[in-house]
């Protein structure tokens, strides 16, 4: 199926937050269908088995974002 996709949490770095119903905005380094691994900021289920949008940094991104947000 054209939809189907791997990943692999290589680091689970931090947890942001978590709502009631247990899923929690997390900053992990995964590998997306075996590529270099990446920075990671979305919200996972419980036990990762279900995930919501996010976005997905490079070393270089994560970088940048953390001068922007300096303060």
């Amino acid at each position: 199926m054209a939809g189907d996709f791997r990943y692999d949490i290589v680091e689970e770095i931090g947890v942001l937050s978590e709502n009631a119903k247990g899923w929690r905005k997390e900053l992990n380094l995964i590998s997306w269908n075996g590529a270099t691994p990446k920075y990671d900021i979305r919200e996972w289920a419980p036990e990762h088995e279900k995930m919501g949008k996010g976005v997905t940094l490079t070393k270089e991104e994560l970088e940048a974002l953390k001068k922007l947000i300096s303060f």
